[in-house]
């Protein structure tokens, strides 16, 4: 069945695929931007091309997410996902990120998402049904060195969208997370660097490590041509398009090799969060309650 669907940071790659794949699908889809017509008037035209409307969203600013939400619920005659696209990445010795570093980092990964959320919630409980899609990543449950504010962003995303899960199941409102793995995206041209580098003069030659290890990872990801891009974009289409009550909480897409030991950590940390809930027993928490169950 046709969805009404909100795609936010759509002007990169997982944002443009995806747009695209949900509208093949056959759904109508808002593609929200930042500078839809300035900086990235380009990339506007390409998803107006596509089919998608275009909505001018900064997940930064309250007013602009509460703006573009309720204008993309009139664009689209309302909303049944949102998939939180939006993101910034950042690579960098731990120590050397300021505190306004992670500020500027966890107001668009973590912020920006809840802003969102909190502008789309209202219609969809008033509906009694919805999906929220949190994009995640596989270094949202595990740490890699010298990702570690981008990691502590995706751990605390993937946090609110558990929370999320269990307040919203009663009213028909799911809440999943897509974790992929590192794709060979812009996304490594975009990455924010650290503030204060000349802390890297006591690291002992630990920046120049960083610098091999990341250019040894990006070698790894061009060789290995299954790690496409567009299975990101399948993987949100199938979640989008399964039945509510039938839904993975999360979904993992990688092919590099990581993604198999997450999936293993996913399936035990679902059993155990079931056995803890039924301690207090909520476990009904974990269950989404559609129209049919009403």
């Amino acid at each position: 069945m046709s969805k009404k669907i909100l795609v936010t940071g759509a002007s990169g790659e997982f944002g443009k695929l995806t747009t695209k794949k949900l509208i093949d699908d056959g759904h109508s889809v808002v593609a929200s931007i930042r500078e839809p017509k300035d900086r990235n008037k380009s990339s506007a035209n390409e998803l107006k091309a596509m089919g998608a409307h275009i909505v001018e969203i900064d997940v930064t600013n309250d007013n602009s997410v509460v703006d573009g939400v309720r204008l993309a619920i009139e664009m689209a005659g309302g909303l049944d996902v949102v998939v939180n696209n939006a993101g910034i990445g950042a690579f960098g010795i731990h120590e050397t990120f300021t505190d306004k570093d992670w500020q500027k980092i966890f107001d668009v990964n973590v912020f920006g998402v809840q802003r969102i959320n909190r502008a789309v919630l209202p219609h969809m409980r008033e509906k009694k049904s919805g999906l929220l899609i949190h994009v995640s990543s596989l270094i949202g449950r595990m740490v890699l060195p010298f990702w570690g504010a981008y990691s502590a962003s995706k751990w605390a995303l993937e946090a609110l969208a558990e929370t999320y899960r269990v307040e919203l199941s009663k009213f028909g409102i799911e809440s999943c997370i897509v974790e992929p793995g590192a794709y060979p995206t812009t996304f490594f041209e975009g990455l924010m660097k650290p503030s204060d580098p000349f802390r890297n003069n006591n690291y002992e030659g630990l920046d120049q490590f960083a610098k091999e290890f990341s250019d040894g990872f990006g070698k790894a990801l061009e060789s290995n041509t299954q790690q496409n891009s567009q299975n990101v974009a399948d993987a949100i289409s199938i979640v989008i398009n399964t039945p509510a009550d039938q839904r993975k909480f999360r979904t993992v897409v990688d092919e590099m090799g990581m993604g198999d030991y997450i999936d293993d950590y996913n399936d035990q940390h679902e059993q155990f969060t079931l056995e803890i809930f039924k301690k207090f027993g909520i476990e009904n928490m974990l269950k989404l309650q559609t129209q049919k169950d009403v």
